[in-house]
């Protein structure tokens, strides 16, 4: 079954620099942006159907896409819709911007999410690599209560998932594992707060992100910290600050944020990635794991 004849506005051949923080990465054979879970069922039914293998993008963070591009269909999900129930609670489908939601809260007096005050990254991707600030209590986890997915297994269904069974870790969960779930959106529990108190956090929380995230195109820290370790103070005890390969740099600012100056491919990206894996293998005896998820 032919994917173009099923997808009116399908498109083709889409450059996914323009799609990642990143800047970086090949074009999608196949492009297709979501607004809705029906076109979000119906693209998955699509590909499924045509045989043509499918990834799910967000807002293109933490995320890297290989040179070569990606053969299959790129799914852009847009839907943006919120709801405001009662009680602190809050819907919020998987294409809501993390700092859209971040200000919808504070605008309501609900505190929970002032840690997410300038994250570009999307309810969706945040859900699946539990996103936070710091601490772990400052997550998306410590506020979901349940998670609605569409389970592409052998037959299509939407189903609930409490936040127990969501897994959740440090930059884990269940659905980093199980890529039969597609995240459609989050229900969020929120405590009622002082409106004024929340707004200086959160304008703390900005002026703090200025300071510590480097300027340019990257794609948030690229590794995770280990158990009582910084994986940039790893990274910087290695003297790879500043380090460069093509057109990618070690943030001299930050160790574990990789920078594209603007003519960086991804296998620039990619080689920084592995000198620094084992740089600090070779000195700390620790292996670094990437927060970063590779699109092939």
């Amino acid at each position: 079954m032919d994917i173009e004849k099923i997808i009116p506005g399908l498109k083709k051949g889409v450059s996914l620099k323009d799609y990642t923080t990143f800047k970086t990465g090949g074009k999608a054979r196949y492009f297709f942006e979501v607004k809705t879970r029906k076109d979000l069922i119906k693209a998955v039914k699509a590909a499924r159907n045509s045989g043509v293998p499918f990834f799910l993008l967000g807002g293109g963070s933490n995320l890297i896409a290989d040179d070569k591009g990606y053969r299959g269909l790129i799914v852009r999900c847009q839907m943006p819709n919120i709801k405001y129930q009662r009680n602190g609670i809050i819907y919020a489908e998987a294409g809501v911007k993390l700092s859209d939601l971040a200000v919808l809260s504070s605008k309501k007096s609900l505190t929970g999410l002032e840690w997410a005050a300038g994250i570009p990254g999307t309810i969706g991707g945040a859900v699946c690599g539990n996103a936070g600030w710091r601490e772990e209590k400052n997550s998306i986890s410590s506020v979901v209560k349940s998670v609605e997915v569409l389970d592409v297994g052998p037959k299509l269904k939407i189903n609930k998932i409490s936040a127990k069974d969501c897994n959740f870790g440090y930059r884990n969960s269940v659905f980093k594992h199980n890529k039969n779930l597609i995240v459609l959106g989050a229900f969020l529990e929120l405590k009622k707060g002082d409106k004024k108190k929340i707004e200086e956090e959160i304008s703390d929380i900005l002026k703090k992100r200025s300071q510590k995230i480097p300027a340019g195109f990257s794609a948030g820290s690229v590794f995770k910290n280990p158990e009582g370790r910084y994986a940039g103070e790893l990274i910087e005890k290695c003297g790879l600050k500043g380090k460069k390969i093509g057109g990618a740099k070690i943030s001299e600012n930050h160790a574990n944020f990789i920078i594209n100056s603007g003519s960086a491919k991804s296998k620039d990206i990619e080689a920084l990635m592995d000198l620094a894996k084992k740089e600090v293998k070779r000195k700390f005896g620790i292996i670094l794991k990437e927060e970063i998820q590779h699109l092939k």
